[in-house]
């Protein structure tokens, strides 16, 4: 392989999940003698990681050559492959796509990947990759992939492949994390022993086939196993309520699938029914914001932790299950791996629209990505599924065009909005957002003036209200000290979106 080889990694500032991807890909002897170019558009946090990793690559004497800087176009330049991991807006930005649909009564606990909130970051996302694409195409190796990790992930990955032009492959780890928790629901003493093929679009994807110690799992029995289980039976009342419908088990967390859904978030006493309030993910009301928030305060203070764990030797066992070091070895080596990734349909999944992005299996070798063609959802695990994908497709369409009208279709189509908003509700939220959100929104700076009117003459009124099940985003020490609590308790923190 040619010492030439270059990753760039743009939103690289996301430092947890940079260090994770970095290790991930200096485990590989293959993939130590290469150029990791890291980029952010912010400067201090860039700098944090870059000393990380420095020191990772420093005290295991690899020959890695680690570059950084704020010109991506820089970073990009003979990049093979670009892992995307951006917040366009960052938690400014976020914290509004929880707020304002809370004015209008829709509560959201992760609002990254459809509903009001997922519908705006894609709006803010897609016209920055779509530069990044045009960089990509300029400057990066002839035949770059992006390997993209930013959310919302289908509607991302559909506007890079159709719009931006640049082969992409959309990376998520919920049916690594659903796979892991069904194991462990059925007694496995380590989740290899459960075999799964999984199926669906990325947040809605679906178990269609569990095989444990080589024996095909039933709906009944998987139930029996959930219910029995003393924390997911209170953790996943969603996910096993639509197991028992259904007939299958999602990859999503009980808060994710409950807002993908219009029937378990659409009264606050429907909410607090349906989730758990032990850890975020399990449904809390903007629950992933004031994780991401309470995350980077404890991260501000604890850098000189972080960056002392880094001067260890590098433990190629705890290598992650995170795709992307994964691929990329197949692809370099032609060692096998075989994942689920983001993709478009093409016959994939035979009753899901072809032009739809679909999370699926694949196997990857020195002759790419070769996906698993003419897999069929039931007909109920179909049905959501295209709920969410017209939603995205007009999304996609208005994050592109600019379009007004566009996005407020796609919004009052979105299967959680729908089922509490009314029309007119859904228009005026819609401008509410693009207007607080207008400095993230260069398609629609045409659009602002007019909604801006619309707002002053609109005698629709909101309310102030914090959600069903809000919490207070606690201070480093507080945070520090439950985790300790944890620790002591024997409980870790499950992977989350």
């Amino acid at each position: 392989m040619s010492q030439k080889l270059k990753i760039a990694i743009i939103g690289a500032g996301s430092v947890g999940f940079t260090k994770k991807l970095c290790m991930d890909i200096l485990c590989v002897p293959e993939l130590q003698d290469i150029e990791i170019a890291l980029t952010d558009v912010n400067q201090h946090n860039l700098d944090m990681v870059c000393q990380i990793i420095d020191r990772l690559v420093e005290v295991n004497k690899l020959p890695t050559r680690i570059t950084s800087t704020i010109d991506r176009r820089k970073a990009f330049e003979g990049a093979r492959y670009i892992l995307n991991c951006v917040r366009v807006g960052g938690l400014e930005a976020f914290s509004t796509d929880i707020q304002i649909p809370l004015k209008y009564g829709v509560d959201q606990c992760v609002g990254d990947t459809i509903c009001a909130g997922g519908i705006m970051y894609g709006q803010r996302t897609i016209p920055a990759l779509l530069d990044f694409c045009q960089d990509i195409r300029e400057v990066s190796e002839p035949g770059a992939k992006m390997l993209n990790y930013a959310n919302p992930m289908a509607m991302n990955t559909w506007a890079t492949i159709d719009h931006g032009k640049v082969d992409t492959i959309g990376l998520c780890h919920g049916v690594q994390n659903g796979w892991r928790q069904i194991a462990n629901a059925l007694g496995a003493s380590h989740p290899t022993e459960v075999d799964f093929i999984c199926t669906g679009i990325n947040h809605q994807t679906w178990y269609i086939d569990i095989r444990f110690r080589g024996r095909r799992i039933s709906c009944d029995e998987l139930v029996a196993a959930f219910e029995r289980h003393a924390e997911y039976s209170q953790q996943e009342k969603v996910r096993i309520d639509v197991l028992k419908r259904f007939g299958f088990y999602s990859t999503e967390s009980n808060g994710h699938l409950s807002e993908y859904l219009p029937w378990y978030r659409k009264r606050p006493e429907e909410i607090r029914r349906w989730i758990d309030m032990s850890d975020w993910i399990h449904g809390e009301t903007g629950g992933y914001l004031r994780y991401s928030t309470e995350s980077r305060n404890w991260f501000e203070t604890d850098f000189p932790q972080f960056l002392a764990e880094a001067g260890k030797l590098i433990d190629v066992s705890k290598r992650t299950d995170e795709h992307a070091s994964h691929i990329i070895e197949a692809l370099e080596t032609g060692r096998t791996y075989r994942g689920h990734f983001n993709v478009k349909n093409r016959g994939l999944i035979t009753n899901l629209p072809e032009d739809a992005i679909v999370e699926s299996t694949g196997f990857v070798d020195r002759f790419g990505l070769n996906m698993v063609a003419g897999l069929t959802l039931s007909d109920a695990c179909a049905a959501t599924c295209l709920a969410s994908i017209n939603v995205q497709r007009m999304s996609v369409k208005a994050a592109v065009t600019g379009d007004v009208e566009m996005l407020k279709l796609a919004m009052l189509h979105d299967p959680l909005v729908g089922a509490i908003c009314s029309p007119d509700e859904v228009w005026q939220m819609v401008d509410e957002m693009l207007v607080t959100q207008s400095q993230w929104l260069p398609q629609y700076t045409h659009a602002i003036p007019a909604a801006k009117d619309r707002l002053a003459r609109s005698r629709l009124k909101t309310r102030a209200w914090s959600g069903a099940a809000r919490r207070d985003i606690r201070s480093v020490d507080e945070v520090r000290s439950n985790t300790a609590q944890k620790k002591e308790a024997g409980l870790g923190r499950r992977p989350g979106a």
